[in-house]
């Protein structure tokens, strides 16, 4: 009887980690880099919001942001969760891990130069 019921229980078990590798994980990072990006807005910051209005940052405060938009230089007043993107800016995060794209792209380089003093 022990055994039967640990076997009921593994499709579960799956279940559970396919949501949490699959749903849960990406949204996590999704998230903590949207909050980099928010934190790291500055004045002059050239945005996308999520109604598709293209600005710049004239002023932040402390939930929101004012933008000036258009030929006529409109400026309005947008929540910070309203940006979508920033344009023209890296977001630098820590690499680690042992697939870091850091070790990745150091590698493809040293193998570039590899091949160039051979030539």
């Amino acid at each position: 009887m022990g055994q039967s019921a640990f076997t009921a229980f593994i499709p579960l078990i799956f279940f559970i980690a396919f949501f949490y590798l699959v749903i849960y994980m990406p949204e996590k990072n999704r998230k903590k880099k949207y909050d980099i990006m928010i934190k790291g807005l500055k004045a002059n910051d050239e945005i996308l919001t999520r109604g598709g209005i293209i600005g710049k940052i004239v002023n932040i405060e402390k939930d929101y942001v004012i933008i000036q938009s258009g030929p006529d230089s409109v400026r309005f007043k947008l929540e910070k969760n309203g940006i979508l993107q920033v344009f023209n800016k890296t977001i630098e995060e820590p690499k680690k891990g042992l697939f870091s794209k850091e070790k990745k792209e150091e590698k493809q380089n040293k193998e570039y130069k590899e091949v160039k003093e051979e030539k």
